[in-house]
């Protein structure tokens, strides 16, 4: 599904690939050769998503971008199946497993692995060739590698780092769910608005059941807005 959201449409290249009940709402651009599979959700909320050539988005899904942090993916890279991206930079040949999170402002090098369950977190730098190991959480910049039990460690480094701030705009001390959930809502309320873009008909594949290719439309800019991660954590970060 093709969805305008504030005045931007989704732009596919002619030979990507978008399953039926994928969405790519608002100023979205896929690579050639690209394969966004079932479910994926990749929504831009002001911010603009970029998915380089031959990228692999696996089934659930989840890629977003803000006003704040715009998401860019480069070539040959790999989401697993529910995986959570937003607001940061994948550089080329990354491979981001099943569940793994990588939050705002993170910069994941060239060549780096996420492995399942992981979480890269907000503003974290990986440098090339990484590996966050199965569960494991990276933080910092350089990135500080670290079992999911090291809470004292991981917080010492990701305290300065400054969650609310970053990805709501508030002091730490102000960011109570009241507030958040109030600014939240004030942005999310521009989707009422939102248009389901009518489908292609020059579709690839040709079988109209198993995909399509979206129209050549290039995306048009957009108004800001204001957006954040599911869970506003201060600890692990959600």
């Amino acid at each position: 599904m093709l969805i305008e959201h504030l005045g931007a449409s989704p732009s596919v290249h002619p030979t990507a690939w978008v399953a039926p009940n994928a969405v790519l709402c608002g100023r979205v651009a896929v690579g050639a050769g690209a394969r966004i599979q079932y479910g994926a959700q990749i929504i831009a909320e002001g911010g603009s998503i970029d998915i380089g050539e031959h990228c692999i988005v696996m089934e659930n899904a989840v890629l977003r971008s803000t006003a704040r942090h715009a998401l860019r993916l480069g070539a040959h890279v790999l989401v697993g199946p529910n995986a959570h991206v937003v607001g940061c930079t994948v550089e080329d040949e990354v491979f981001i497993a099943t569940g793994a999170g990588v939050f705002h402002g993170a910069h994941l090098g060239k060549g780096s692995e996420v492995r399942i369950h992981a979480v890269v977190h907000l503003k974290t730098v990986l440098p090339p060739g990484s590996t966050v190991p199965i569960g494991w959480v990276a933080v910092g910049n350089p990135a500080a590698i670290l079992p999911p039990g090291d809470h004292e460690a991981i917080w010492a480094i990701q305290k300065p780092l400054d969650f609310p701030l970053a990805v709501y705009g508030l002091a730490r001390e102000e960011a109570d769910m009241v507030k958040i959930t109030r600014g939240l809502s004030q942005a999310l309320a521009a989707h009422a608005q939102d248009r389901v873009l009518p489908e292609d008909p020059q579709a690839w594949p040709p079988e109209p059941t198993q995909g399509r290719a979206a129209s050549n439309s290039t995306p048009v800019g957009v108004d800001e807005t204001w957006g954040g991660p599911a869970v506003p954590s201060e600890g692990a970060g959600a």
